[in-house]
């Protein structure tokens, strides 16, 4: 388990160079805006789960790859969708 915590830490450290480099272009600002989506929708997804699951509902977002990529994509109506999703499931 920690090897991957360490691969995770390494990645992250790559991607936050790459992002460093991609700040002197164009592109940065979409590039930036997408990070700060990814991050927010993450803890966003853990808050929501967390008060779901006190509240005793059995609906969980998982954190993975595809949630992260739809919550930076589409932002805030990403996150609702995939909780619709969900509830949709759970009926």
């Amino acid at each position: 388990m920690e090897a991957y915590y360490g691969v995770a830490a390494i990645a992250g450290i790559c991607l936050l160079v790459l992002l460093m480099g991609m700040l002197k272009q164009k592109a940065a600002g979409v590039l930036v805006a997408f990070v700060l989506r990814v991050f927010a929708g993450a803890v966003g997804i853990c808050v929501v789960n967390e008060v779901l699951e006190s509240q005793g509902i059995a609906v969980a977002a998982g954190i993975n790859p595809v949630s992260l990529l739809t919550v930076g994509t589409l932002g805030i109506s990403g996150f609702a969708l995939i909780y619709a999703i969900l509830f949709y499931r759970l009926l």
